[in-house]
């Protein structure tokens, strides 16, 4: 990452970064101005938040139809109805700290895994960073995992950065938080779900999509696992061509998510949903 006094910023001059922002703003607008979301902009955020923990489960190795997830509301089991359980809970919560992050980033994330993995795992491991020796259970995502110290350190410099804010478009700020948070995994589980979480965080508090409709899960999901995993491999070696690579993922991700959420404003204003 660059070296100047806004590193998310300069993020933005790589080269195919400013199209990917440009078409994501586009594409948000476009959604935006559709004429259902003068008068039910609320019934497009629930299914966008629904339809958004789906893809992020998914993610997560628990790949349910929207319609089982939507019929559920036991999601008490171990397992994949934990996950879906999770996802769900985050996307709720989600929207309830946008103030507190832009003032403590790292007590947002901390409330996101207490969401995510409340009643899991052992209380002293919940809610708070991985200490040494501590394991992680994040088996789909294969990276090396940083030590708890190097993780401590870019985790605080990562919030330092957020904290002091920056003139990077919203896109490039929410693909380094998600992109960083896979790469550290600060907690003992449910990384994926809160690096998830936290994307939409930035996405919706940046004004990018305000009455989260785009949900970029959506996209995640849809583009796939090995993508994914490609794309974070791309993140995680710091070079402009893999950074940008995995910028982009995040805006056709979040593209995607728009046109989930415009299929749901055609079917409301069809009559069909």
């Amino acid at each position: 990452m660059s070296t100047t006094a806004d590193p998310l910023a300069a993020l933005g001059s790589l080269p195919g970064v400013a199209d990917s922002v440009d078409s994501v703003r586009k594409a948000v607008d476009r959604v935006y101005g559709h004429r259902v979301m003068r008068r039910r902009s609320n019934e497009i955020t629930s299914e966008a938040a629904l339809r958004g923990a789906r893809g992020s489960a998914a993610l997560s190795g628990a790949d349910w139809a929207l319609e089982e997830v939507r019929r559920r509301s036991d999601f008490g089991g171990e397992g994949e109805p934990r996950t879906v359980g999770a996802a769900l809970r985050l996307t709720a919560e989600a929207g309830q700290l946008l103030s507190v992050w832009r003032q403590s980033p790292l007590r947002v994330l901390a409330r996101l895994h207490l969401v995510a993995a409340g009643g899991g795992r052992s209380d002293d491991v919940v809610g708070r960073p991985r200490l040494a020796g501590e394991a992680v259970d994040e088996p789909l995502i294969q990276l090396p995992l940083p030590d708890a110290e190097e993780m401590s350190g870019r985790l605080e410099g990562l919030a330092d950065l957020l904290i002091a804010g920056s003139e990077a478009p919203a896109l490039v700020t929410a693909a380094v938080v998600h992109g960083e948070l896979l790469a550290l995994r600060p907690f003992g589980s449910c990384n994926g779900l809160v690096a998830r979480a936290a994307e939409r965080i930035v996405l919706v508090g940046s004004g990018l999509d305000p009455k989260s409709i785009c949900p970029a899960e959506v996209g995640h999901a849809e583009l796939g696992r090995e993508a994914y995993a490609a794309a974070l491999d791309g993140y995680v070696s710091g070079t402009a061509e893999g950074m940008a690579a995995w910028i982009a993922h995040c805006g056709r991700a979040v593209e995607l998510g728009v046109r989930e959420s415009t299929a749901v404003c055609e079917a409301l204003q069809r009559g069909a949903a």
